[in-house]
């Protein structure tokens, strides 16, 4: 499966660049389906392959803000040869819906 498709490719790029939004729209979220991690995906950027979005890898006060990009995602390989999935029936939803504790 791709963690990318050319309709998440084209979503982002009309909703493009949320910094000046307190409850950004979540576009795509992507999980670790055989341990820790949840990245949710509010911006991306073709030209570096990086998103910036909300990452929670254990649920707790390390949580935060920031930019990881789609190669460290896309080469993770976890317990069983498992990699990165995006959730496939995530419907578009704002931060504070998803990750309450994600403040900007």
């Amino acid at each position: 499966m791709r963690l990318l498709t050319q309709a998440l490719l084209k979503r982002f790029a009309e909703v493009g660049r949320q910094e000046e939004s307190a409850d950004p729209l979540v576009i795509a979220k992507f999980f670790n389906p055989t341990g820790v991690g949840t990245w949710y995906a509010t911006e991306y950027d073709p030209e570096s392959k990086e998103f910036f979005g909300f990452v929670s890898i254990f649920g707790d006060h390390n949580d935060e803000w920031g930019y990881f990009s789609l190669a460290e995602l896309e080469s993770y390989k976890g317990r069983f040869g498992l990699g990165i999935e995006r959730d496939l029936y995530f419907g578009e939803r704002r931060i504070s819906e998803v990750a309450p504790k994600a403040k900007l």
